[in-house]
């Protein structure tokens, strides 16, 4: 099993969320997040007063998948997320080592089905 987390800008959420459905991959936890990696600060006006912000607003998308899943899962965020410009976000890959559905105790793989 594997857990994906991607970081990408929230206007590409639906999309991402509908390519993952289609690809039969339709479990996933989104939380919005604040942060900064490459792209440039800006700034915003507020009550007249001219104030950077560093921190920019992403989604990120977590969706726990199984092995053969991995790719498919890594290709609908890139052709959903990708604008071929600094700040479409990133893709995480982790190994995870079981999965327990709490309702009845599963374990492994039929947890995460």
């Amino acid at each position: 099993m594997k857990k994906v987390e991607a970081i990408v800008k929230p206007s590409k959420l639906k999309a991402i969320q509908a390519g993952l459905i289609a690809a039969g991959i339709p479990c996933m936890t989104v939380v919005p997040v604040k942060g900064c990696g490459l792209q440039k600060t800006y700034a915003e006006v507020y009550r007249g007063t001219e104030r950077p912000l560093i921190l920019h607003s992403k989604v990120l998308i977590i969706c726990v998948i199984s092995d053969e899943n991995l790719e498919k899962c890594i290709d609908v965020i890139l052709d959903n997320a990708s604008e071929g410009n600094v700040g479409d976000g990133k893709i995480f890959v982790y190994d995870v080592v079981d999965a327990i559905r709490i309702r009845n105790r599963e374990r492994g793989g039929g947890a995460i089905r």
